[in-house]
């Protein structure tokens, strides 16, 4: 059974406190089908680069963003600087950390991919906050641990180099860019094997609902298929291929 228009908006109305939309995006889309929607809308720039990976191919991502912007540093602590955020190790990347709200993804961008962005210990806090996972235009590191507990984090692989003397954060909560994709607080940020995607908060009620019409036809289609329907005739009659 389709969501209804008035159902989709009472579902996204009450996202904060309820997760039944979050639960239906897990267990029945995926980036393509999302992706497909936002293209026929006009939003055709809004998958993050190819090289940010799930760290594990089942992982899967679904949270509001809360964006984090870091800077490249050459020492972990400067005495005397004009910005004081030069004394303070990492930055505001604690403070950031510890800001994050339930069903939040940290997604961090803005110095170069030379140190891991997330560790395990980030980990470790991120979850105890009821985080959804962590997106990374960038390396992590204590890879093992990060998988041992089961975090979603996307990025672009694994890289043991510390980040106390070559990063900072400089701010959070604040909109940021990847690649050609704007990323604004409280957005959605969807991942899986195929990438990861960012939805619009405006926009989202319509792409949520318009994609599981589209995943649940897509189903119809292939059933047709394997009974031996052309494909001319399936894309015919349901619209979709």
């Amino acid at each position: 059974m389709f969501w209804d228009g008035t159902k989709a908006r009472r579902i996204m109305s009450t996202w904060s406190g309820d997760e039944e939309l979050l639960t239906t995006i897990r267990r029945e889309l995926f980036t393509c089908v999302v992706g497909d929607v936002m293209d026929k809308l006009g939003l055709q720039h809004q998958f993050l680069p190819p090289q940010i990976r799930p760290l594990r191919p089942d992982m899967i991502l679904i949270g509001r963003a809360m964006p984090v912007l870091s800077i490249d540093v050459f020492e972990e602590k400067v005495t005397g600087a004009h910005n004081q955020l030069m004394e303070k190790p990492f930055g505001l990347m604690l403070e950031a950390l510890d800001d994050l709200k339930a069903n939040e993804v940290y997604v961090n961008t803005g110095s170069s991919p030379r140190n891991a962005l997330w560790g395990e210990l980030m980990t470790v806090r991120a979850r105890k906050l009821g985080a959804a996972g962590a997106v990374l235009n960038g390396y992590l590191r204590d890879t093992k641990a990060v998988l041992k507990l089961d975090f979603p984090a996307f990025c672009w692989g694994s890289y043991a180099q510390d980040s106390a003397p070559r990063y900072k954060v400089v701010d959070f909560r604040i909109a940021i860019e990847i690649g050609a994709v704007r990323i604004r607080p409280g957005d959605f940020l969807f991942g899986d094997i195929d990438g990861v995607c960012v939805i619009p908060s405006e926009a989202a009620t319509e792409i949520f609902t318009k994609a599981l019409e589209k995943a649940r036809g897509e189903k119809l289609v292939r059933k047709a298929l394997e009974e031996g329907s052309s494909a001319v005739a399936a894309f015919e009659k349901h619209g979709i291929m």
